[in-house]
């Protein structure tokens, strides 16, 4: 059976995205640009989100001491070796919000990373609350010549649990931001995380709703991870019975009843996290590696015989026939 998105998978994969869009495997390279966020450097807050540890997402070549060109170079020669069938590289601006400095820093670390050859586009992590009229415009005109992305963190639809790790902005915000860049025309990514402290099992099917009225071209997700040297540490050991942990299995079966709540034209590019065992702090997945989680989401999909959308796609067939 072929599905909405133009392939075979029971969902809408990234990898699938890519191959349909460039005609070949693309492959990211993380770079760090040495940013900060608006809630490090006491423009809003400080201390961060509760949650957030950089170190545990950036490999290693990534240092903001290094140039853009530098740790492209060394991303491809270290990706060339486990990824050999990528043609083709999106620089992904990783660490922090890279969209938090003055226009015209942003033009040269960008052009510079354009100028790269192989490179067919970049990808730009950051908040909601760091984007305006003028960066958007800026990134519409790239835009014309190359693949370019924004990626918000968003985490959650819930603006209680945004307050509760300190995010520094409400899911208004995420809204309008995530809005304001699709109707640019440019690609727009969101993250979640799953698990956050006070948020049920109902909550998170709950607001695939919310994420479904975003005007959003992939999505991220990954399960809630405790990390060392953050807030969020501190909290598990004054109060770990408001921590909620699931074992791989439990996290498949809930993955996939959000699958068939999300619509089809989402690209979901990740559905869980892994991240060096040093860094982990609490009740974690040991070894288990995304591969094997993957594997076992498809196993699942499977078995059970449905797919991304399905129970969204009934849904607005309903609402149809209702008008």
């Amino acid at each position: 059976m072929t599905y909405p998105w133009g392939d075979t998978r029971r969902f809408n994969s990234y990898a699938g995205y890519f191959r349909r869009l460039f005609g070949c495997r693309v492959q990211k390279l993380s770079v760090d640009a040495g940013f900060t966020c608006p809630n490090r450097d006491g423009t809003i807050g400080e201390g961060g989100c509760t949650f957030c540890n950089n170190g545990a997402f950036t490999p290693s070549y990534c240092m903001p001491s290094k140039s853009v060109g530098q740790q492209i170079a060394e991303g491809i020669e270290f990706h060339r070796n486990r990824y050999r069938s990528a043609q083709r590289y999106l620089v992904y601006f990783q660490a922090f919000s890279n969209t938090y400095a003055p226009l015209e820093r942003l033009k040269r670390l960008y052009d510079e990373a354009r100028a790269h050859p192989g490179v067919a586009g970049i990808v730009v992590g950051t908040r909601p609350d760091c984007v305006d009229e003028r960066k958007l415009d800026y990134f519409a005109g790239l835009a014309r010549e190359r693949y370019v992305a924004l990626e918000y963190g968003i985490e959650s639809t819930f603006d209680a649990t945004l307050r509760a790790v300190n995010r520094g902005h409400d899911f208004a915000c995420a809204r309008r931001a995530v809005e304001m860049t699709a109707a640019r025309g440019l690609h727009v990514g969101a993250h979640f995380i799953l698990g956050l402290p006070g948020e049920t099992d109902a909550m998170l099917l709950d607001q695939v709703e919310r994420i479904n009225a975003l005007p959003l071209t992939t999505v991220k997700f990954h399960q809630l991870q405790v990390f060392r040297a953050t807030p969020m540490a501190a909290e598990y050991d004054a109060a770990p019975e408001r921590f909620r942990f699931w074992e791989p299995e439990e996290y498949i079966d809930l993955f996939v009843e959000i699958l068939r709540r999300l619509r089809p034209g989402v690209v979901v590019e990740r559905f869980a996290s892994e991240a060096p065992p040093r860094y982990h702090y609490g009740r974690n997945w040991g070894l288990v590696r995304n591969e094997q989680l993957l594997a076992m989401l498809e196993k699942r999909l499977e078995e059970r015989n449905v797919y991304q959308g399905e129970i969204f796609t009934t849904f607005a067939a309903d609402k149809l026939r209702q008008r």
